[in-house]
């Protein structure tokens, strides 16, 4: 067996429908007395409940969550929890809303406590991401990692197909990068399988019946087993692909992982054998990138990034951003490679 180095990240995770009920009690349990609820502009609501829920524990709510957490919203979000005087803070949402809580975590030290409704996988991993003049800064620190997360499946009930549907593909693409990490190792490798297996099973049901709270469990499962893979060991070329173009173009963050996920694998199928067959055989496909690919176009998601907003013209950038710093990837990085494979995702292709 290869040798491996194996670190548990110390996370505390509650799970099950109605969970959401134990909040109060979560939040004594940090020795906590003023939460910050964090949102997204289009689920203040939600943000609102989770105060009413909290009471006298709720500081206030700070609805301004958004993609790629711009530096500025970050700044204006910690200023308001020292405005209030938050020993905490609580984020209820997807990936904007949990990165929106680690950028406060990480510049004021305030513990955080996160409340999936997407299946981002965000929420367990100490990895935090800032954007800045257009460019998404990313590095990890225990200090963002929630001390408590809070996973009720009721709450995903809400969340669209179209977008449960990505989302969820993005917990998928945590796991397959997790199988060929520099640092990978076995515990991590079978979380990873079965996190893809859960998912690939699920999202389907979830896309005949929106409303099926089997299906909802099961996927935000697979997420809660894609965030401890993303969490625990290193990604590759596909995780700082999607950062380029998100934090660069804009690009929405589920969607573009769901796009260039199957370009990605095929990209490095020859240089990472095993963990291909491992992926292909949780998808109960002939190949990785072909199953990724038809998962995708089956449950009709988007598979092009000229669907997303990209053009043509901005594909060069792109490139050539991408092989700017180095970093870990099974197949050696080059220019004419990653140019190719950014066409084939802007074309929607079938991966090669």
């Amino acid at each position: 067996m290869q040798s491996f180095v194996y670190d548990a990240l110390p996370s505390r995770v509650v799970f099950g429908t109605g969970s959401l009920d134990k909040l109060l009690d979560e939040i004594r349990r940090l020795d906590t007395h003023r939460a910050l609820v964090l949102s997204t502009p289009e689920q203040r609501t939600m943000g609102a409940d989770i105060a009413a829920r909290l009471g006298a524990y709720s500081a206030g709510v700070f609805d301004g969550a958004v993609m790629h957490v711009p530096a500025e919203v970050a700044a204006a979000a910690r200023d308001e929890a020292q405005r209030l005087g938050a020993d905490c803070c609580v984020a209820i949402g997807g990936g904007s809303t949990t990165g929106l809580a680690k950028a406060i975590a990480l510049s004021s030290g305030l513990p955080i406590l996160v409340i999936p409704t997407t299946y981002a996988g965000s929420e367990m991993t100490p990895i935090w991401g800032l954007t800045e003049s257009g460019v998404k800064k990313t590095g990890r620190d225990l200090r963002v990692l929630p001390k408590t997360v809070i996973y009720d499946p009721a709450l995903t009930l809400s969340l669209p197909v179209a977008m449960s549907v990505t989302s969820g593909i993005n917990a998928i693409a945590h796991c397959v990068e997790a199988l060929y990490a520099r640092d990978a190792n076995p515990i991590i490798s079978l979380i990873a399988v079965e996190g893809i297996r859960v998912l690939a099973g699920s999202l389907p049901e979830i896309v005949k019946q929106p409303d099926q709270l089997e299906a909802r469990s099961n996927a935000l499962y697979g997420a809660w087993l894609g965030g401890v893979s993303l969490g625990s060991v290193g990604m590759a070329l596909h995780h700082k692909l999607c950062h380029t173009l998100g934090g660069t173009f804009s690009l929405p963050h589920a969607e573009t992982h769901t796009v260039v996920l199957p370009h990605a694998v095929a990209y490095n199928t020859s240089d990472a054998p095993t963990a291909m067959e491992r992926i292909a055989r949780a998808l109960g496909a002939r190949s990785a990138a072909d199953g990724l690919y038809d998962l995708a176009a089956s449950l009709g998601a988007p598979v092009s990034l000229q669907a997303l907003g990209m053009t043509r013209d901005q594909l060069d950038r792109a490139a050539d951003l991408a092989v700017q710093n180095a970093y870990y990837n099974p197949r050696p990085i080059t220019r004419d490679g990653i140019r190719s494979l950014l066409e084939d995702a802007f074309d929607g292709r079938r991966p090669r």
